[in-house]
């Protein structure tokens, strides 16, 4: 009897100590979403670029947002906002049955299971992405933020895509930070695109 309240003990203590570092951990994660860093630490991206006609095909893919005298603080909270309303969304792709002779045969259930997969990896990822951009330009949009074309590999070293992979929560907030920057700060060269 007593060896089995003994090992109960050390369950409970061993559960409490389980709940109270996923509690901290928890707490630093949402530190990390809701803090706001000092803007003199987050680097301006390099948004300088010569546009071509081959470039601006693209701009409906890499872009930056700005809004004139905004201040970093309220344009990072706008940008976390929109960001975690385009998280996570889905892309709309669901199982599908193989068709009649072989619906419910082992084979029909491979095969549906392949093309399944295939489906999802090949179609899935980018229209999340593009899910993502639309919900994102929607947003900012909402907020009264301009949109500005921007070369793609001006564009890469401060954004990220989520397809079927996700980011990690510190570098998703880095990057946000600076998008913060740019959308805080002068207005870009070129036209606003609008919504």
């Amino acid at each position: 009897m007593k060896q089995t309240l003994a090992v109960l003990a050390c369950a409970a203590l061993a559960a409490s100590g389980v709940a109270r570092a996923q509690d901290a951990a928890k707490a630093t994660a949402d530190d990390v979403m809701t803090a706001i860093p000092d803007p003199a630490s987050v680097p301006m991206p390099d948004l300088a670029f010569t546009p071509t006609p081959l470039i601006e095909e693209d701009f409906d893919k890499y872009y930056v947002f700005n809004r004139a005298e905004t201040s970093f603080a309220d344009a990072l909270t706008d940008i976390r906002e929109c960001d975690n309303l385009a998280r996570g969304l889905d892309s709309g792709y669901r199982y599908q049955d193989a068709p009649y002779p072989y619906t419910y045969t082992m084979a029909g259930a491979a095969g549906g299971l392949i093309a399944n997969a295939m489906m999802s990896a090949i179609f899935g990822s980018s229209e999340k992405r593009r899910l993502r951009r639309v919900n994102m330009r929607k947003c900012m949009h909402y907020k009264g933020y301009g949109r500005f074309g921007l070369a793609k590999e001006k564009w890469e070293p401060f954004n990220f895509e989520e397809g079927l992979d996700g980011v990690k929560e510190a570098e998703r907030q880095k990057l946000l930070a600076q998008q913060a920057k740019v959308a805080s700060g002068p207005v870009p060269a070129g036209k606003d695109l609008g919504l």
